[in-house]
């Protein structure tokens, strides 16, 4: 019964993720401690995003901008490198709050896009989406806001996303495995996951269609700012 209910509960996120491009997998994770004990939440949410991601970017292929993936690519593998190394010897307690208010001053201010442009890069994006993804929830909207920036059309926006989303979970997946995180006691689950991640992504993509780009641009800013406020108020809760 568990499988079928996140199966469903997966296809509703990832048609969201589909539409917009971000958010089901925030909405997932926090779905998921109800269903799966503690130590596999992030090892089963990763691989269940990375079949979104990846199928979302399928197909989507054509809009995906392939220019700023290798310098995403690397800044990934350098970043799951160093943050693995040593994320017992470091608090990440604050990092939250601080990609929170990032995201808010990049979506409505100005004078700080000016300031910041300077510094933003895909490099950087990658290091810190991927290498924080290991335990900070709220990474995927630095890209999505980066992106947001630099085209404008919303199925540029989207599959670019998550192809770059799809690396971040792709290199998670395989530093659980290193691990030794077995995903085959959880094989039920995962399959139903995937097939309504995928299933999602799917109907995103053609719900997507419907949507006029500049509504587009203010839900998704709108919903990058709710996820920031939540991710800003969680610090302090």
């Amino acid at each position: 019964m568990n499988e079928l209910i996140l199966g469903l509960i997966t296809f509703f996120t990832s048609t969201i993720a589909g539409v917009v491009g971000i958010g089901g997998g925030m909405m997932l994770i926090a779905i998921l401690p109800s269903f799966l004990p503690l130590n596999a939440l992030i090892p089963v949410h990763g691989l269940t995003q990375m079949s979104s991601n990846v199928s979302r970017a399928i197909f989507g292929y054509k809009d995906v901008q392939y220019e700023v993936i290798p310098k995403f690519l690397l800044g990934s593998a350098i970043g799951i490198g160093m943050f693995t190394a040593v994320l017992s010897l470091i608090s990440l307690e604050y990092v939250p709050l601080f990609i929170g208010v990032y995201i808010l001053l990049s979506l409505w201010s100005e004078k700080f896009n000016e300031k910041i442009k300077r510094y933003e890069s895909y490099f950087l994006a990658g290091f810190f989406q991927t290498g924080l993804s290991m335990v900070v929830g709220a990474t995927g909207p630095l890209t999505m806001t980066l992106l947001l920036k630099d085209y404008k059309d919303k199925d540029k926006v989207v599959a670019t996303g998550a192809a770059l989303m799809s690396i971040t979970h792709i290199l998670k997946v395989f530093v659980f495995m290193y691990f030794g995180f077995v995903f085959f006691d959880y094989i039920g689950v995962i399959t139903a996951m995937i097939i309504g991640a995928v299933a999602g992504s799917w109907a995103g993509t053609k719900l997507r269609d419907k949507i006029d780009g500049k509504k587009f641009i203010i839900i998704l800013k709108v919903l990058l700012s709710a996820l920031a406020i939540q991710v800003i108020a969680k610090v302090f809760i």
